[in-house]
This record gives structure tokens, sequence and C-alpha cells, in this order.
């Protein structure tokens, strides 16, 4: 009987996995198309893309504040609740969080566009950034009581809401991002990346109103709730409740979103530094910047994709361990930490050897007049492998009542990344090179203190050989297929062919290396939904032995 329940759990949380991870993969495909669409459309380029991310960066700092983090706490209290039959406690929760969070958001929205220029010719020292602010600050509002909602829905083990609202937000996006972008060409950059960005604000909107009509037709049922422990507390001890837990969670966030920032507004003023004795023109000393935003810009893009699939382990792992924690079973939180952290670096490994194996090859292919940054996508890559570990252990961080912890690592992590940006990226010699250089360090801050902490609340029972060194040996030699490849194919078939090819290849290498080296044993294949009869093929092949 505990067998079976095991295996129900199981299977209920992966498959809010693979929910989360096919919509998470349809946003970031439809997140870079509009993306390598308006970098190539002639007038925009790595200039317009750095005033995009600029004035983007800013906003999504403001965006943490009213509702980064929240979709995490709302669904951690929800699904405790829900645990014990306390439905009413629940929906209690949701009221309370929707209307402070809706008032937060509001006060932020007007901020921003008051405060849109202020910002820009005083921290950015780039005046027409402003603009790009301005279209975007209605959003915030809007953004804030989604996630309140979504959060709502993740805490009932339901991401239909959430995955469906993200990735409806994202077509309109990219539809509406392409067609006021070219309804802009020829005139200035700094309007062509304003005008992408209104886009946002749009679709955002639009999602909201998807968001009211679900929740409408599917509240929870109260009619047979228990008593609730919340019925004798004030909607204010409910929120220092929620408080309490969201503001460690979005000073987390938060000081993420400021690495970003620190690297927008150091690269701003740096880059001018670095080159103002070879270069007079203030105008142009901005144009440098914004390139060099603009690359790291683009480099992000590209990488956020596989963190993008990564981020559904660690958005489906906190209401999954904190389900488990208030049931008790500490076994079932161990198991889908475990099987989650060692999911992503087999997810993230063969991504990041890929991208500095075809780093230029994709570069090339994917912005054909404007490929600059192929040493800082190899170290990017590298980067992004603590990243993605790094979203897993936060999550599970957040489940088992620790979110102070990542708050403290990033906070740390976001000072020496400061400090590091301004010494390097002042330099002429390093430039631009040293934005990535300082971000690598962070991470590698953020993983170390994260994953000491998180060993120490839950046993991850992770095995070298098995858990670490297979993946690597695995990915490495898809990584020697793809160079060699890439160096055979583009001899004759040119860049974008062979790189394809050179992809293609690397993913069957890769998977057959995985199954090769059994890096999967049974009990992994079986927390995979379908696990049962994809292990069944497997034997029939005489790849696995049955047990």
């Amino acid at each position: 009987m505990k067998g079976k329940r095991l295996k129900k759990t199981a299977n209920s949380f992966m498959k809010n996995v693979v929910i989360l991870i096919f919509s998470q993969l349809l946003i970031k495909v439809l997140g870079l198309v509009y993306k390598l669409v308006i970098t190539n459309i002639p007038g925009f380029g790595d200039t317009g893309l750095g005033y995009y991310s600029a004035g983007y960066q800013i906003y999504a700092l403001l965006l943490t504040l009213s509702s980064i983090g929240i979709p995490s706490v709302i669904s951690k209290l929800v699904s405790e609740r829900i645990a014990i039959g306390d439905t009413k406690g629940a929906q209690r929760i949701f009221k309370v969080a929707f209307k402070f969070f809706t008032t937060i958001g509001f006060i932020l929205s007007i901020g921003l566009f008051l405060g849109a220029d202020i910002i820009a010719n005083n921290i950015l020292n780039v005046p027409d950034v402003a603009y790009v602010m301005k279209v975007l600050s209605p959003a915030i509002v809007f953004v804030a009581m989604s996630a309140v909602l979504r959060g709502y829905f993740s805490g009932q083990q339901n991401m239909k809401p959430t995955s469906v609202s993200q990735t409806l937000e994202q077509f309109l996006n990219c539809v509406l991002s392409i067609t006021f972008v070219y309804a802009c060409i020829g005139k200035d950059t700094y309007i062509m990346a304003a005008a992408g960005n209104l886009s946002t604000t749009c679709a955002i909107v639009i999602t909201f109103v998807y968001l009211i009509m679900y929740f409408k037709k599917n509240k929870l049922d109260t009619r047979n709730s228990i008593i609730s422990p919340e019925k004798k507390k004030s909607n204010k001890e409910l929120l220092k409740i929620i408080l309490g837990i969201s503001i460690p969670i979005t000073i987390s966030s938060l000081i993420s979103v400021i690495s970003g920032v620190i690297d927008t507004a150091t690269v701003s003023n740096c880059m001018q530094i670095a080159y103002s004795e070879a270069v007079a023109s203030k105008e142009e000393l901005e144009q440098i910047a914004m390139s060099a935003t603009g690359i790291l810009s683009k480099v992000d893009t590209l990488v956020s994709f596989p963190l993008a699939i990564n981020l559904a382990f660690s958005t489906a792992l906190t209401p999954a361990i904190s389900e488990a924690l208030a049931k008790k079973d500490k076994r079932t939180a161990s198991r889908r930490l475990s099987f989650s952290f060692f999911a992503s670096l087999i997810i993230i490994l063969p991504c990041a050897i890929g991208f500095i194996a075809l780093s230029e090859p994709i570069l090339k292919m994917l912005y054909p007049t404007a490929s600059d940054g192929a040493g800082i996508f190899m170290i990017a890559s590298v980067s992004m492998i603590l990243t993605a570990l790094s979203q897993t252990l936060t999550g599970g961080l957040y489940g088992v009542n620790q979110s102070k912890i990542p708050a403290i690592a990033a906070g740390l992590g976001a000072v020496i990344k400061f400090i590091l940006n301004m010494i390097l990226i002042s330099n002429p010699n390093i430039g631009i090179y040293g934005a990535s250089i300082s971000s690598f360090v962070y991470q590698v801050i953020v993983f170390f203190i994260c994953y000491n902490v998180m060993n120490r609340c839950v046993n991850m029972k992770i095995k070298f050989k098995t858990h670490i060194l297979k993946p690597v040996i695995s990915a490495l030699g898809m990584g020697l297929v793809v160079f060699l490849g890439y160096r055979l194919f583009s001899g004759f078939l040119g860049n974008t062919i062979s790189t394809i090819i050179s992809i293609i290849l690397g993913a069957i290498s890769y998977c057959a290396l995985i199954l090769f080296t059994k890096t999967l044993k049974k009990d992994d294949i079986m927390m995979i939904p379908y696990g049962t009869k994809i292990y069944e093929i497997l034997v029939r092949m005489k790849i696995y032995k049955e047990e």
C-alpha cells in the first residue's frame, strides 16, 4: 500500500514537472523567435537589444518587489492547508495575499512611470532608456495579481493555469513585438525598443483576464473543509505569516534580479569609462555601451532556454516538498529533491557542453547580422550549470522553510559581483568579458551555500559516480561528437546546416551514452511519466536487465 502511495505521489509530481517543461520550452522558443526577428530587423541589432534589455532590467527589479517569489509562497501555504483538509484556510490566505500584492503592484507601477527619466539619466547614464520603462510600467500591477493566482493553483498541484497563461503571454508577446517593431522601422533605435516592450504590457493584461476567468470557474470547494486554524486569525496576522515567508524569498529573487541590474548599470557606465580615451563623442560611447548590453542580453536569451526546462523542477518542487513534510513524509521529500538535482544535471550538462562546442556557429546561425559574443557565450554556458542546480536547490529550500538561505547566498554573491564588475569592465583589455566572469563567481557562491544547507536539511543521497561522474562523461563524449561533426560538415555544407546536423548528432550520442553508462537506474526511470513502459522497452532491447 505504501509503495502504491509513493508511486502515486511520484507520478503526480512528475506530471506537474512535464507540464511545466513543455510550457517553458514553448515559452522560450517563442521568446527566442521574436528576439531573433527584432534583433535582425534593420536599425535594431545589438544596440536596439541593449535599449530593450536595459529598460527591462529596471522593470524586472520592481517586478520582483511586487510579485517574484509570490507564487512559491502562496503555493506553499495553500498546499499545506489543503494537505490537512483546510480549504477555507487556503482560500482566506489567497484573498489576503491578492489584496495586498495588488496594492503593492499599483504603487510600483506609478513609481516606475514617474521615475523613469530620473533612473535613465542618473543610474544608467542613457536618457533614452526612459521610453522603454514608461511603456512597461502599467504591467507591474497585472503581473502582481497574476502571480498570486498562479501560486493559488500551484498549491493545489494544478500547473495548468500557470503553464497555459505563461504560454499565452509569450505567444502574444512574440506576435505583438515583431508587429510593433516592424511598424517603427526608420525611427530611432530607442523608439523601436520601446515599441517592442509595449507588447509585453499588452500581453500581460490579456493573460490576466484569462487567469481571472479560470479562477471564477475553479475556486476551491470549501464546503467540506475542516474547522480552519486560520479562522481566529485577523487579516493582519495572516499577512504577517505570508510576509514572513515571502520577504526572504523576495529578497533572494530581488538580489538575483539586482545581479542583472548590476550588469546593466555597470556595463553602461564602465564601458563608457573603458573607451573614454579612444572615443570622444558621448553619443558614440552610449552606443558602445548599449551594444555591449545587447550582447549580454542575446547570450542570456540562449542560456535561459535550457534553464527554463530545469525551472520546472524548481517550481514543482516547493509545493511537493511542503506537502510531503506537512504529512511528515520525509522519505518522499528526500526522493523528490534528490531526483530533481540529478535530473537537473542530466538536462543542463549536455546543453552547456553543446553551447561551448558550437558557440560561434550558433550565434552566426541565429544572429547573422549581429553575431558577436562567442567568448561570452562560452563563459555563460559554464555558469548555466551552477545556475540550474541552484534553481533546484532554491525550490527545495523554500519547501523546508529555509527561504532566508538563498537570499543570504545571493546577497553575498551580488556584492562580490558588483566589485568585480567595476574592476574588470572598466579595464579596456577585459571590457564586457568582466560581466561574464563576475557572473560565474556569483553562481559559484550561491550554489555552494545553498547545497551545503540543503544537504543538512534533507539527505539528498547524491552518489558521485552515478549522479555526477557518469553524466559528465556522457556530456563530454557528446561534446566531442558535436565538435568533430561541425568541423567535418562545415567545409561543404555551410554554417547553418552543419550546426543543425551537429546538434542532432549530439542529442543522439548523448542519449546513447546515458543508456550505455547506465546513468539512469530503474527507480529513476520509474519516476518519469510512462516510466514502466519505457523500462519494459529498454529491457526488450537488452539495454537493461529485468530486476
